[in-house]
């Protein structure tokens, strides 16, 4: 063995620099890691036998491919002080983006975001415009991470369409097509992701790469499983997950897992969710990578064993749910919060220098342009109060909802109830209407007063017809009733019932306020999470996110 491996160094030799890079990036990409490791050990060899300071930079990039995270930070700092004294545009940009993507990788996308921008900002500096691509598109990832798919499909389309072989080879193609994808899945833009899943594919085939396939199959997965072709994307997303996790592949492992389980999910098959739902918390305790939509899974398996009222397992999950939602929520109000500072901001102020340097050329389009910036800002200003008085009334709104709700008695005596009840029963007999018999307006009432305590308005697909039939009556008698005796027309009664019960249980549930929107809605009876939220604010005359904002930063001070 010892023997076959100095042949193997030896046959290196007659290699240069930029060979032995590719040959480097052709075993790593395979994931031939001993092999990858063997040519980068002896890069940095050769790089210190010849006293070559930007090759012994190189040679340390190229090790800490194939090291734990401590070890590859070490050796990412010994590019930084080999490179210290060197003059020119490379360094030290490409030290901040290497590491920016150690971070990444290892699931800091706070220390990631923090070294993309200085990478950035020394790659400006050097006017280097290669390093700066590779800035920005990092920059983008982390965008897409934290929902903001439209801003980051803007830059991978831009460097995907408007390719320059100086920034991106056909490796760096093929992510940034692979990235809009994600992007157009994530935003609802099926047909073009589908358009760009089969162009990867046929390249995939061209190069008799194992990898992109199966990076291709879980896209694909992805996209039948937004189509609700779930029989599809199983098949699919179980063949990605089994080559992801035979190549320690963690990242794309999980996010396999994850998509499979809600495959299953639109099968309605249990079983098979929480299968692989656990597999999912097992690797998630494993690697401690982490990404938004894990919440989801959580919840769904918290709720599963709530059913099966096995207390063990459901605080269990609910012990790693609020472990991963803090460290979620941290980097998410990290990023969110620096993302605009220390990159949209800047970039939107270089752009408005850029335009101002060139309008001096041009004096009248100069005074245009200033004008037009001041109509913005004090259009932005004016919409920007408008909003903060709208958001200061929205909350005032909300709070007033959720003390009114905490007032309402839980439980009446008897006795009030009776009294109420009679009190009822005397105004209904007051209220005669033309042309309905007494008794059908009573039987009506009581149906109504079933229809509401067994909540059978969270019932989808409810019409003022379907209820009628559904209490032996006709809409006209119903209609009636419920216009005289409610004081309004069914959809209003309908939306009430249905609003009110959701500022009650969003107030005492606080796993339904964990929910995404649209399982919100669908509990509560709407066809989408549109229809609920206008429903909300039509009703309440406040947001559905206000409403929940002050619900939590009352219970969090409480």
């Amino acid at each position: 063995m010892v023997g076959a491996q100095n042949n193997n160094i030896d046959s290196l030799s007659e290699f240069k620099y930029s060979q032995l890079k590719n040959k480097f990036y052709d075993y790593y990409d395979h994931n031939q890691f001993p092999q990858s490791e063997q040519i980068a050990k002896y890069y940095l060899q050769k790089a210190k036998k010849e006293k070559n300071v930007l090759e012994i930079a190189e040679g340390y990039n190229l090790i800490h491919f194939n090291r734990n995270f401590s070890v590859a930070l070490k050796y990412v700092d010994s590019i930084a002080a080999t490179t210290k004294d060197i003059k020119g545009s490379l360094y030290p940009a490409r030290v901040y983006l290497i590491k920016g993507n150690l971070y990444y990788k290892n699931d800091n996308l706070k220390a990631a975001l923090d070294n993309y921008i200085l990478g950035l900002k020394y790659a400006k500096e050097q006017n280097d415009e290669k390093q700066t691509a590779y800035a920005n598109m990092n920059i983008a990832y982390i965008n897409s991470y934290i929902g903001k798919n439209v801003e980051a499909a803007k830059i991978f389309r831009y460097y995907l369409y408007n390719r320059n072989n100086n920034i991106t080879d056909d490796y760096q193609h093929n992510q940034m097509r692979i990235a809009l994808i994600s992007c157009y899945l994530e935003t609802g833009k099926l047909d073009s992701a589908n358009i760009l899943i089969k162009e990867g594919q046929r390249d995939a085939l061209i190069n008799k790469d194992k990898y992109d396939p199966n990076l291709y199959s879980y896209l694909l997965g992805t996209y039948n499983l937004k189509l609700k072709k779930y029989n599809t994307a199983i098949t699919k997303l179980s063949n990605a997950y089994a080559y992801f996790t035979n190549s320690n592949e963690n990242n794309n492992a999980s996010y396999a897992l994850y998509n499979l389980g809600k495959a299953y999910e639109g099968l309605k098959n249990k079983k098979k969710v929480v299968e692989t739902y656990t597999q999912l918390d097992f690797n998630v305790q494993k690697t401690d990578i982490t990404f938004p939509e894990l919440r989801n899974a959580y919840t769904y398996l918290i709720d599963y064993y709530k059913e099966k009222n096995d207390k063990e397992k459901q605080l269990y999950y609910i012990d790693h749910f609020l472990k991963i939602d803090k460290k979620l929520d941290e980097q998410f109000e990290y990023l969110s919060t620096e993302l605009p500072r220390k990159y949209d901001t800047p970039n939107l102020l270089q752009e408005k220098e850029n335009i101002i340097n060139e309008l001096k050329k041009k004096k009248f389009l100069f005074y245009l342009v200033i004008g037009i910036m001041t109509l913005l800002l004090f259009a932005l200003l004016f919409l920007y109060c408008k909003s903060r008085k709208a958001e200061r009334k929205h909350r005032k709104i909300a709070q007033d909802l959720i003390h009114s709700v905490e007032e309402r008695p839980k439980i009446q005596p008897i006795a009030e109830v009776e009294e109420i009840l009679n009190e009822e029963s005397i105004q209904q007999e007051e209220k005669v209407i033309k042309n309905i018999p007494e008794e059908v307006i009573k039987s009506i009432l009581k149906e109504l007063q079933n229809f509401e305590k067994k909540q059978h308005f969270l019932n989808k697909g409810i019409t003022l017809s379907s209820l009628a039939q559904s209490i032996n009556t006709n809409t006209t008698y119903l209609s009636e009733v419920i216009n005289s005796h409610k004081e309004k027309s069914f959809t209003t009664y309908l939306n009430d019932l249905r609003i009110d019960y959701a500022l009650k249980r969003l107030v005492e549930d606080k796993w339904f306020r964990s929910y995404k929107l649209a399982v919100i809605a669908d509990e509560l009876g709407y066809n989408n999470a549109q229809a609920f939220t206008a429903a909300f604010k039509k009703n309440t005359q406040t947001t559905l996110s206000a409403y929940i904002k002050e619900i939590q930063k009352k219970q969090s001070l409480n």
